[in-house]
């Protein structure tokens, strides 16, 4: 099983940016999609976005295209999630996720490991 450890969240103004740091271990394989989900208050957990192993394919949810990016370094085992152009609906709890190269990307349950989880607040 691989485990995942968040870093990176806090409180941040509209319009900033922030930057979300995943480190894997244990079972780590290099095959598993990386990816990032969050949950708000009261609210269903959202997919973010996700990156397969060659980094090569990269999805994102509409609400966070061309403002969110996914980073992938197999070498470190991390992934990131570069958040900029914040908006007061980006507040969530945010979860790093690795599932298998058949997983359904956007379905939380397809994901067979999830981090401990970030917050992120975004002020206005």
């Amino acid at each position: 099983q691989v485990q995942l450890v968040e870093s990176g969240g806090g409180l941040v103004q509209v319009d900033g940016s922030l930057r979300l740091s995943c480190v894997a271990s244990g079972r780590t394989d290099n095959t598993y999609i990386l990816g990032w989900f969050r949950q708000a208050p009261g609210k269903e957990r959202q997919f973010v976005g996700s990156v397969n192993w060659n980094g090569r394919s990269i999805y994102y949810a509409d609400s966070v295209k061309g403002r969110f990016t996914v980073y992938r370094d197999n070498a470190q085992n991390t992934v990131s999630l570069q958040m900029d152009s914040l908006k007061s609906e980006d507040t969530a709890f945010y979860y790093c996720v690795a599932g298998w190269p058949d997983a359904l990307r956007k379905v939380p349950e397809s994901y067979i490991s999830w981090g401990q989880g970030t917050q992120v607040t975004v002020s206005s």
